[in-house]
């Protein structure tokens, strides 16, 4: 990895005008990557810009501050993608046209002359705190702020597996720069809509269970988000109500994005179940206790699916 942090940092300070990538359905993570390296380039006297789908509300903070660019793209790096397919309505535009991949999935699928992939990282933001001190430069509280929201989303607020000392040091030091935790954490894990509240209701209601109720699922339609009267900002976190189930070791929801088209979200015991592994077998990817993947078909037949393979595994 130190031979590849090291690639990165001169490519990094070597290149200019930027467009960084994050994936479809941007979480904390890639849109803290996104503008956290966004900052850190432009610092140095560079153009870049953050190339996202949306920008979900209550991640419009990171981003404050920074003025439009306009210019010709000499640059394309992707931060938290772990295949091109996850570029969403970007993938035509920057298919095979990315010159640096940061990601941390323990299954990374992009074509990319130079990649700066570590499984072992807690978050992708977790790499860039490192790659940033490899470049040399020095984090104000902005990117601080930036790199923090990663980190604390990927981890579940230091809650899952994936957080070690070496991440929580890494916090602390971001907590010295100046990121504002506390203001951080309420938005991310603390606050939620009255519309939230009513989608929660609804996948609640949903669930099932199946392999001896080690598994859990819980689904939301498109006909539920209608009746909520939410959009996909509503929808974070209910990912974490199904594994959150005294017994379960895979909980699995399922998001109808278009007419028979759901994504998957797969949380699983690791010492048990590889959820990468699980999601693999439907073309997906991601980590050993979180991955992710795309299924067609009606609500039954995609569930009946996911019952066959949690069955088969456990």
């Amino acid at each position: 990895m130190n031979d590849t942090m090291r690639a990165a940092a001169d490519f990094l300070l070597s290149h200019d005008n930027y467009d960084i990538l994050t994936h479809d359905y941007p979480d904390g993570d890639t849109l803290g990557s996104g503008y956290a390296l966004c900052r850190v380039l432009r610092q140095l006297g560079k153009n870049a810009r953050v190339i996202t789908t949306r920008l979900p509300k209550d991640f419009v903070f990171l981003a404050q501050g920074l003025e439009e660019q306009s210019f010709d793209t000499q640059t394309v790096v992707s931060v938290d993608v772990a295949d091109e397919k996850l570029l969403g309505s970007n993938r035509e535009k920057y298919l095979g046209k990315i010159d640096l991949c940061i990601d941390h999935h323990e299954i990374n699928r992009v074509d990319a002359p130079l990649k700066c992939v570590d499984p072992h990282a807690s978050s992708n933001c977790e790499i860039l705190f490192e790659l940033f001190a490899e470049m040399g430069v020095p984090i104000d509280a902005d990117t601080a702020a930036c790199i923090y929201t990663g980190v604390a989303t990927d981890t579940g607020c230091f809650k899952y597996s994936n957080t070690t000392s070496k991440t929580l040091r890494i916090a602390a030091e971001l907590l010295d720069l100046g990121a504002d935790a506390p203001a951080i954490n309420k938005v991310m894990f603390d606050t939620k809509t009255k519309k939230k509240l009513l989608i929660e209701r609804e996948a609640y209601n949903s669930l099932t269970y199946c392999a001896g109720d080690r598994c859990a699922i819980i689904a939301v339609t498109q006909d539920m988000m209608k009746k909520a009267g939410v959009n996909d900002d509503e929808l974070e976190g209910l990912a974490s109500i199904p594994r959150q189930i005294e017994g379960v070791e895979i909980g699995i929801t399922m998001r109808e994005k278009e007419p028979n088209v759901f994504k998957i979200s797969v949380r699983a015991n690791e010492r048990l179940v590889n959820a990468a592994q699980f999601c693999a077998r439907f073309g997906g990817g991601g980590h050993a206790a979180a991955a992710g993947c795309r299924i067609k078909g009606t609500l039954a037949e995609v569930t009946a699916k996911l019952r066959e393979t949690a069955e088969e595994l456990l």
